[in-house]
């Protein structure tokens, strides 16, 4: 027979469900500007009917149902859209890296402007120009000389400058080691943490955001596949188990089985980039290795290298990437990357033109050759040492006017021919002052083909822009889809405050509805207990 308490009870365990869920829906509203927060909700279940199948039962017409209880308070999540975030995610990370470098490369050249190198290539040829109409002009040799020097210190001045934001690149790079480190070992802690909740049949919401949180973080760093393990136990079916995080490729494939997370084992296993030479800070990056990680810093063991990978075949994406191709690497026998190729053309540039105007300059005749009648050969240009036509790194960095020059402007060799035809000195020539402006136009082989030094430098300029253009763009087109991913999601997991209002009234309606029927239960066992058997008295 069912007990007269057995309404209280059903009212009670309604109370108490509705409680549940308006102090939950009170957590999402105070949380709703809580960065990773994603909104709860209880799970109403119905307890299990009176009276249960058993040999004993009361014979009373069916089943009655006991009340309602909370399951469990589950976050409101969808792993699909998470998963397409996170690709998103690395794309813009790997475009928005480059486009930062490329932008502060195209600051650097500073093409078209008055003050890049073309324009003060361009002045040089005008001095030359006008030294080849008045040689004999002590001025003129003196612009030449200056415009000489400005041109000499343009070169300088740029290839310092890309070196510079190149060494700034390698510490943005182990910054990026670092965090990724970091981050790998709070997720393999946090992973610990709901491997030991799960199983009691909790589901550990906050973990859940925060690992989540650091996951995305992650993705903007590289790609990467997660996949879900069960904790075990006696875990909620609403559980979301303990995660296998892979190195991906773009395509979301695992990278050479590269497990970063390791949730059966409770390990994670950390970068560490290679330098050819760690202690050059512009030596490039020759392969990276992935070793176990301590649970605060560093590596378990620096000897015990779980995987290799030689970064030309890194193939992932994600901000690191993006940062290794900007500062340079090794491909083969070859170093690539843009600040890498960029100063190999600037000093290719600086040398064959430097090569080629010494050699013009050379066949010349100065005031100071005619006047001694003996031709000496100076060279306009001069380098640092151990720069040859085979090894010409570091040539814009070291590029400067010969000494000869600078201490002596009628060193300048303007002339073509020693004397005239009556065997006087012909000062007034200044054929070779033109021929050294027509140097501009002169085909000189940069190795791929011949071109005239303003093409060559043209091409330099056109392909910086092509690229740059190129990665603000995808960097547009990744934004875009990333912002469009985030809003689905952010539809399904935030917290939307017009409809945590509209359960506050839902629930506390049905909590008021319970508390009636309690007070109605009361009335009815306060008339048998205080009415009834009081007839005849």
């Amino acid at each position: 027979m069912i007990s007269t308490f057995h309404g209280l009870e059903v009212a009670r365990r309604g109370m108490m469900t509705q409680q549940a869920a308006l102090y939950t829906t009170g957590h999402n509203i105070a949380n709703a500007n809580t960065p990773g927060y994603t909104r709860q909700r209880v799970n109403f279940t119905q307890t299990e009917p009176y009276p249960p199948a058993s040999m004993n039962r009361p014979q009373i017409p069916g089943q009655m149902g006991t009340g309602v209880k909370a399951g469990d308070i589950q976050r409101i999540r969808d792993s699909f859209t998470d998963m397409q975030f996170r690709t998103e995610n690395s794309k813009l990370g790997y475009w928005q890296a480059k486009a930062e470098m490329l932008t502060q490369m195209e600051d650097v050249m500073n093409e078209p402007s008055d003050t890049g190198l073309s324009s003060t290539l361009d002045q040089f040829w005008n001095a030359l120009q006008d030294l080849a109409v008045q040689p004999q002009n002590d001025g003129a040799r003196r612009v030449v000389r200056e415009r000489g020097i400005s041109l000499a210190n343009t070169f300088n001045y740029m290839s310092n400058s890309l070196k510079a934001i190149q060494k700034d690149y390698r510490n943005e790079i182990d910054a990026s080691q670092q965090r990724i480190n970091s981050i790998l070992r709070q997720i393999n802690a946090i992973n610990k943490e709901i491997g030991s909740i799960e199983p009691h049949g909790y589901l550990p919401n906050d973990l859940y955001d925060e690992r989540d949180r650091l996951i995305d973080e992650l993705s903007s760093m590289m790609n990467i596949r997660v996949e879900v393990k069960p904790s075990g136990g006696l875990a909620s079916a609403n559980a979301e188990g303990i995660y296998d995080i892979y190195l991906a490729t773009p395509q979301g494939d695992k990278l050479n089985e590269i497990k970063l997370i390791d949730a059966e084992f409770g390990k994670a296993i950390g970068i560490q980039i290679q330098y050819q030479n760690p202690d050059d800070l512009d030596s490039p990056v020759t392969y990276i290795e992935f070793l176990e990680l301590n649970d605060k810093e560093g590596f378990a063991n620096s000897n015990d290298v779980k995987a290799t990978l030689e970064f030309s075949t890194f193939n992932t994406n994600g901000k690191l990437k993006g940062y290794i191709e900007g500062y340079g690497y090794k491909d083969g026998a070859d170093v690539k990357g843009i600040y890498n190729e960029m100063l190999a053309d600037l000093d290719e540039m600086a040398f064959e033109f430097a090569t080629k105007f010494n050699e013009v300059h050379q066949s010349g005749w100065s005031l100071n050759d005619i006047r001694e009648k003996v031709q000496s050969g100076l060279p306009f240009f001069a380098f640092g040492s151990g720069i040859t036509s085979g090894d010409t790194k570091g040539a814009a960095a070291s590029l400067k006017v010969a000494d000869e020059i600078l201490k002596d402007v009628q060193n300048i060799a303007a002339a073509a021919a020693a004397a005239g035809p009556d065997g006087e000195a012909f000062i007034g020539n200044g054929s070779n002052a033109l021929n050294l402006a027509n140097v501009k136009d002169i085909p000189i082989d940069f190795g791929v083909k011949k071109t005239n030094v303003q093409s060559f430098y043209q091409g330099m300029i056109g392909k910086l822009g092509d690229n740059a253009s190129e990665a603000l763009r995808m960097t547009k087109t990744a934004g875009i889809l990333k912002d469009s991913v985030e809003l689905r999601r952010m539809s399904i997991s935030s917290v939307s405050l017009d409809e945590e209002m509209t359960n506050l009234i839902k629930f506390q309606h049905a909590y008021n509805a319970a508390a009636r029927n309690i007070t109605m239960i009361d009335e009815m066992l306060d008339k048998i207990i205080n009415g009834m058997g009081i007839v005849g008295r």
